[in-house]
């Protein structure tokens, strides 16, 4: 019996320590967010750990490099994208709305996080044995993905486009994007997403046109050559 409730004991102890670990690196990475957006992209660890107000040991305690620490915040911040764009999408019913209602909201978002989303997105010391950058990506594509086949579907078309047209799509958002952001924004958000929605309308749109031409796709796809 003693043996049994050592080892429940140590089990407990064990599962407080993981709880507690966990805690103190959400709470750390937290600090460390800020930290980006008060001194920039390029902040160091001795600056991340003073605004944490731990000492630079205690941050590697929870942090084994600079890598480790990226990789968190990256992935938290994947969740600030996604927790931008759904409401807006969510918003609105009429298909053009919904497209622009969601480059809106990315934009709005790195511009208005510009630090951290080149934290994020460009940092060059850094070891990317995951890039929490793709794994956004594959979120949010994988999300597009579902809309654009279940409308595809409903017009009794092919959804295997939907997925390399959802990842199309979003590469192009991302790409522009972050062009806009390092020339300083030479246009203005909302002339720029009303660039990217007309541009990006015309793919979806013809998935209307293609359910209205005889033989569907490949129709449309034989008028288009």
């Amino acid at each position: 019996m003693q043996n049994g409730e050592t080892a429940v004991n140590t089990d407990g102890r064990r599962g407080r320590w993981a709880g507690h670990r966990e805690q103190r690196r959400a709470e750390l990475t937290d600090a460390a967010i800020e930290a980006i957006r008060r001194h920039g992209p390029d902040v160091g660890m001795d600056a991340i750990a003073a605004h944490a107000g731990v000492s630079k040991p205690v941050l590697y305690r929870y942090f084994a490099d600079k890598s480790e620490l990226w990789l968190a915040v990256g992935q938290r911040s994947g969740t600030l994208v996604l927790d931008a764009i759904v409401p807006a999408v969510a918003a609105v019913r009429e298909e053009r709305a919904a497209i622009g209602a969601a480059i809106d909201a990315y934009l709005a978002h790195i511009a208005a996080d510009t630090n951290l989303y080149q934290f994020v997105v460009h940092q060059p010391d850094v070891t990317r044995g995951r890039d929490v950058v793709a794994d956004v990506v594959d979120t949010v594509a994988s999300g597009l993905a579902r809309i654009f086949g279940d409308r595809l579907r409903a017009r009794g078309l092919d959804s295997g486009a939907a997925l390399p047209w959802a990842y199309g799509v979003v590469g192009y958002v991302q790409a522009v994007g972050d062009w806009w952001l390092r020339q300083q924004q030479p246009i203005s958000r909302e002339a720029l997403g009303d660039y990217l929605t007309t541009f990006l309308w015309g793919g979806v749109a013809g998935i209307q046109i293609a359910a209205d031409i005889p033989g569907g796709l490949a129709a449309f796809r034989s008028e288009g050559t």
